[in-house]
C-alpha cells in the first residue's frame, strides 16, 4: 500500500488555479506572477540535445508569432541545469539557425516538475514527460496534455486551442471539434421552452434541434 501510495501523482486541476512557481530559467528567474495579465504555455520536455524535443523547440519558436498575437508566452522546462540549457540554445542556433526566443526553467531540483505532475515514474523516474500546460490571464489552468517519450507534440493544436478558449471567454460560447477561426460557434442550450421555440424560429442561428444551435460570430 505504501509503494502504491508513493506511486500516486498529483496533479493540477482545470479550472483552479495554476500551481505558482519561482525558477531560474535562460530569461532570468520567473514566476507564475510575472505572466498575469497574459496567458501562458508551460511545456516540459525529457532532456535538452534530444532530437524530439529539439524538433519541438523550434516548432515552439516558429510559432511564437502567433503566440505573442494572441497574448501568450512560452515557457519550456526540463530537469537540466542552467548551464545545459544555455548550451542548448547556442547549439540549436548553430545547428538549425533558429533562436530559441522563450525563456526555460532549469528544474534540477524537480520542484516545479512534481508540482505541476510532469515526472511519471512509468515513463522516466528523473526526467520530465511531454506535459504542456495552458494558463490563462487569470493564472487559472484552463488545458493540459500530456504525450509520450517517443512523439512530438502538435502546434497547430495548441495555437487552435488557445484561440478557440480565448473566443469562448469573450463570447460566452462554445466551440465544436476541430473549430478553427471563422467558423461558427455553439451557443449555450436554451434554458426555457419559449427560449428554445424562439430560437427554432430566428435567422440568427442555425439550429439543428433545441439544443444543438450554431451561429457566425
Amino acid at each position: 500500500m505504501e509503494n502504491q501510495e508513493s506511486n500516486i501523482i498529483s496533479l493540477p486541476r482545470l479550472n483552479e488555479a495554476a500551481p505558482a512557481f519561482d525558477a531560474v530559467t535562460t530569461q532570468g528567474r520567473k514566476t507564475l506572477e510575472d505572466y498575469k495579465g497574459k496567458w501562458l504555455i508551460l511545456f516540459s520536455h525529457p532532456a535538452d540535445f534530444t532530437p524530439v524535443c529539439t524538433t519541438e523547440f523550434i516548432a515552439f519558436q516558429e510559432r511564437k508569432p502567433q503566440f505573442d498575437a494572441m497574448n501568450c508566452e512560452l515557457l519550456g522546462l526540463s530537469i537540466d541545469s542552467h548551464h545545459s540549457h544555455i548550451a542548448w540554445i547556442l547549439n540549436v542556433k548553430k545547428n538549425f539557425g533558429v533562436d530559441l526566443e522563450f525563456p526555460i526553467i532549469a528544474d534540477l531540483d524537480m520542484k516545479v516538475a512534481m508540482t505541476y505532475g510532469m515526472v511519471h515514474p512509468g515513463a522516466a523516474d528523473t526526467s520530465a514527460v511531454r506535459a504542456t500546460f495552458i494558463i490563462d490571464d487569470k493564472g487559472v489552468l484552463r488545458a493540459m496534455m500530456y504525450y509520450p517519450m517517443s512523439n512530438g507534440r502538435s502546434m497547430d493544436e495548441f495555437v487552435r486551442l488557445v484561440e478557440a478558449m480565448q473566443t469562448s471567454d469573450e463570447y460566452g460560447v462554445a466551440t465544436p471539434a476541430g473549430w478553427q477561426k471563422g467558423d461558427k460557434v455553439i451557443v449555450p442550450p436554451a434554458a426555457t421552452v419559449e427560449e428554445a421555440k424562439a430560437r427554432m424560429a430566428s435567422d440568427d442561428y442555425d439550429c439543428v434541434d433545441f439544443y444543438y444551435c450554431t451561429k457566425s460570430l
